[in-house]
């Protein structure tokens, strides 16, 4: 039986779920991204959470609704680095035994910020859904609630809780640009602007080197599509039933980007923000500058969803 999306309701109980545990991010404005754009532009700062990452909303409101059975049998989730995060910070916080799937090239700082979290890491195979599939493996073997990083309800309401605080700080928004691996931040983003402004578009945008996401979108049926992509939040072979099913609803547009325009982004986020943002949440800065004119005269929110960037990472886009 398909999953029923969560409502705007849900999202408000989200929003008191995790309040207790995490603060309200910063919504910034640039001027030296105002020129760089040439319209108005906001900087929702998902980078400076506990994690580095807007997962982590998700993460804690799933977690917190765990029954003692779930808890007991502990929690296994598959992820490129922020979903896994996510899950090992919540696990911790509510006193639950957690284990991440990565693949055998993840990011350091991320697999250290998950062993620091207390969650036990296995790495296992060449991308996010080679270690998705050993995850599912692990689940059945050993009882263990399966964490899906997209298809979860809780975790979409969890992080729709960013887009609600956008809105709540610039109601005038008339753009949000998120970035979109596996669509659960998009997919809040648009059950928010549904309810508090329906007038606000949400766009998504995806590396055009791991075009899953967009593809199913486009075609309005789960599809699959090479992944090449160096940013490991948008690297996904294919795409979510749950979150695909609310961004046909509702998303505005879904722009492609190069990896290349990615890394120039990265960069320009570093040097017009002072901030470092990893480059999955540099994508809607690379999304803004492609759609040009078309943004002209609006105000903008761009959802920099993380910072979680290492030093070798750093050097390269340099």
């Amino acid at each position: 039986m398909p999953l029923e999306p969560p409502t705007f309701i849900d999202v408000l109980a989200a929003r008191r779920r995790i309040a207790p545990y995490l603060v309200p991010t910063a919504l910034n404005r640039y001027p030296a991204l105002d020129t760089l754009v040439g319209t108005e532009v906001w900087v929702k700062h998902e980078n400076h959470q506990p994690i580095g990452a807007f997962k982590v909303r998700g993460g804690v409101n799933l977690v917190a609704q765990l029954g003692e059975e779930d808890r007991r049998r502990g929690l296994v989730a598959a992820s490129t680095g922020n979903h896994g995060q996510s899950i090992a910070f919540a696990a911790r916080l509510f006193g639950v035994k957690a284990t991440i799937c990565v693949p055998e090239g993840a990011n350091p700082v991320k697999v250290a910020s998950m062993q620091g979290l207390g969650a036990d890491v296995v790495f296992r195979g060449r991308d996010y859904d080679d270690a998705r599939e050993h995850c599912e493996l692990l689940a059945g073997q050993n009882g263990l609630r399966y964490v899906h990083s997209g298809d979860e309800p809780d975790l979409i309401a969890g992080v729709a809780t960013a887009a609600l605080e956008a809105l709540e700080r610039e109601p005038a928004l008339d753009v949000l640009i998120v970035p979109v691996g596996g669509g659960s931040g998009a997919a809040g983003a648009c059950i928010v602007a549904g309810a508090v402004r329906p007038q606000l578009e949400v766009i998504g945008v995806q590396s055009e080197a791991a075009p899953a996401a967009y593809r199913s979108w486009r075609e309005a049926a789960v599809a699959e599509a090479t992944m090449r992509t160096f940013a490991e939040g948008l690297a996904t072979r294919i795409g979510f039933d749950l979150p695909q099913r609310i961004l046909r609803e509702r998303l505005a547009d879904f722009v492609l980007v190069s990896d290349d325009e990615i890394r120039a982004a990265t960069v320009l986020m570093l040097e017009r923000t002072r901030n470092l943002i990893e480059p999955a949440g540099a994508a809607p800065l690379a999304a803004a500058l492609k759609l040009g004119s078309r943004l002209a005269g609006k105000r903008i929110g761009l959802m920099a969803t993380g910072g979680n960037l290492t030093v070798d990472q750093l050097r390269a886009l340099l």
